[in-house]
């Protein structure tokens, strides 16, 4: 139990830091797509950076794996979480890369019981606009058939892609292209099954609600009147009168 404690002590710990060396991912990961032309020293401090903060990630995962309390218990439910961490060290692709912190930034975003559902659905439909424009953008620019060629034409390529409209103005010629968007739309169905689910428990929630209320002041006019006719016998008992 101690061990568990300790386990969860370190992960609300952890929870905003860890969110904070995402970001720093993310600004790591856009700059070598969105400015193509930037030296060699930036993009090998940019690379440096993303392989840092899949470390801190990596590192995580092993160290609330040495606080649980049943270590093969954990491993089988956050199995997850050690795909993300083991999936960069097998082929060093930068996508890989990106693949895996974003899973495991969902993964420990999920545990912050401070953050709600509308909150976290928001910040992935964000999170994942963002990478996938900027993945589809690196595979395909230098695509001799490819019609992705600016960061505009990848962000509406994205939007249309996970709103699962698809006007086909844009689409992706590579095979690794055309699994970002397979991905993409399974994450775009996903979500807004996810926002459908919590507006129906919503609605659902405030149906109950409204129909415990109800039932509250039915009942309270029950009691009123049960009172009422008790006070009218005692009255007309004092009177010698009948109850009418």
């Amino acid at each position: 139990m101690q061990q568990q404690s300790a386990r969860l002590r370190w992960e609300q710990h952890t929870q905003r830091p860890l969110l904070g060396l995402a970001l720093a991912f993310a600004v790591a990961y856009a700059v070598p797509i969105v400015r193509p032309d930037a030296s060699r020293d930036v993009v090998e401090v940019c690379t440096a950076v993303e392989w840092v903060v899949w470390g801190a990630f990596a590192l995580d995962y092993l160290i609330r794996l040495a606080l649980a309390e049943q270590r093969l218990r954990f491993v089988r439910t956050h199995w997850l979480d050690l795909g993300a961490v083991l999936l960069p060290a097998i082929q060093p692709l930068r996508l890989l890369r990106l693949v895996s912190t974003l899973l495991l930034v969902g993964q420990r975003a999920r545990m912050a019981s401070q953050i709600r559902l509308t909150t976290y659905v928001a910040g992935a439909v964000v999170g994942l606009l963002m990478f996938g424009s900027l993945a589809v953008l690196s595979v395909e620019r230098d695509s001799p058939d490819g019609n992705i060629r600016t960061l505009g034409d990848a962000v509406w390529w994205s939007f249309t892609t996970m709103t699962t409209v698809g006007y086909g103005d844009h689409a992706p010629t590579t095979g690794l292209g055309r699994m970002l968007a397979v991905g993409l739309m399974l994450s775009g169905i996903a979500l807004l099954g996810v926002v459908t689910a919590n507006i129906a428990a919503w609605f659902i929630a405030r149906f109950e609600k409204d129909d415990v209320e109800e039932r509250r002041q039915t009942e309270a006019i029950r009691e009123l009147t049960e009172e009422v006719r008790a006070l009218r016998g005692e009255l007309a008992a004092l009177k010698g009168t009948p109850v009418e």
